[in-house]
């Protein structure tokens, strides 16, 4: 955390830039850097939350303030028109945390410990889920690449509106079943020690502070996205599947990797399940709806986007299976993860 207090300096030091009219390439810089301090300090704050709230509650918390910065710049890049952006960050998020953090997770915690364990039945609920969204993602996709282009309409368009609406309930469903109707499936001893640092009422202030200056450097950061991609010749693909999730759940990785040191590997196990699991059920359809505010937005995603989800959630599924992990096979994710990554730079 102490790197991530250092970072702040990025915020006035972005915003001074913004007022003299630094070129767009330094302020993506910039606010890339201010948004992770930031991402950060509201993960801290809903763990000091989770304090007075319990356990639970707090793991929801954050789950869902994990993903607001995403959601947030994601809205900011759907209001300036960047769809193709939207959607790459969201294929991107699931397959960052599946392949990148869940990998590294398993890498470094697996480099300390020979062998580490995970809830295998909570996560197989999860990973179940997780390709259930992803079929979700892809009917949609399919049935617009197959269909001859003359035979498709303007109504196809609703079709992602059912499909947000589907999604969105299994969601809240979901809750129901983890909170409520088999919440003893997900209890899991993580008793330790140490107690809240912050009082609630400062928990809750830094959390609504970091959120508003999260939509101020977002408005900045999705600004600066075109001008830098032609600058560094990268397609906006590639930006939305790599840069932005990285730097939307820089603080939320490392925190997944910290646990996993701390052999908590049901902890990194659910940040990198449970946030993909809820940025396709939650985000997606938020979007989906905001974006009737300006412009419909589809559910629409490229062939190798949608090859390169599905992969991801199988070998998610794989993982889950055994319920334990070794630095190998988080070698293999990771190796994975590279591979796709190389393949949407050079598009």
């Amino acid at each position: 955390m102490n790197i991530l207090r250092i970072l702040l300096i990025f915020i006035p030091v972005s915003f001074i830039a913004e007022y003299m009219g630094a070129p767009q390439t330094a302020m993506f810089i910039l606010s890339a850097l201010a948004i992770i301090p930031l991402a950060g300090l509201m993960g801290e704050a809903t763990e000091e939350i989770s304090f007075y709230s319990g356990p639970r509650v707090g793991g929801f918390l954050n789950a869902t303030f994990g993903n607001a910065t995403e959601l947030i710049i994601s809205f900011f890049a759907m209001k300036a028109g960047l769809f193709d952006v939207v959607k790459a960050s969201i294929a991107g998020s699931v397959i960052g945390n599946i392949l990148l953090v869940l990998g590294a997770s398993m890498l470094i915690g697996g480099l300390k410990f020979k062998r580490q364990t995970f809830n295998q039945q909570a996560t197989e609920i999860s990973s179940s889920m997780l390709l259930f969204a992803v079929i979700g993602l892809t009917i949609p996709a399919i049935f617009t690449h197959t269909v001859a282009p003359e035979l498709l309409t303007t109504r196809y368009e609703g079709l992602s509106i059912l499909v947000a609406v589907i999604m969105f309930s299994i969601y809240l469903l979901s809750l129901v079943f983890s909170f409520f109707t088999h919440r003893d499936i997900y209890s899991v001893d993580h008793s330790q020690e140490s107690a809240a640092k912050w009082s609630l009422s400062r928990g809750i202030l830094v959390l609504v502070i970091a959120t508003i200056f999260i939509g101020v450097e977002s408005e900045i950061f999705v600004g600066a996205v075109e001008p830098m991609s032609e600058a560094f010749g990268l397609s906006e693909l590639f930006v939305g599947i790599i840069l932005v999730p990285i730097i939307g759940n820089a603080a939320e990785h490392s925190t997944a990797i910290v646990m996993a040191v701390k052999n908590q590997m049901d902890v990194a196990v659910e940040i990198a399940v449970g946030s993909s699991l809820q940025i396709i059920l939650f985000v997606t359809p938020v979007l989906i709806f905001l974006s009737l505010l300006f412009s419909p937005m589809s559910i629409i995603f490229n062939e190798f986007e949608l090859i390169a989800l599905i992969f991801s959630v199988l070998i998610a599924n794989r993982v889950a299976n055994d319920g334990e992990s070794n630095w190998m096979e988080g070698i293999q994710l990771i190796a994975v993860y590279a591979i796709i990554a190389g393949s949407f730079f050079i598009l």
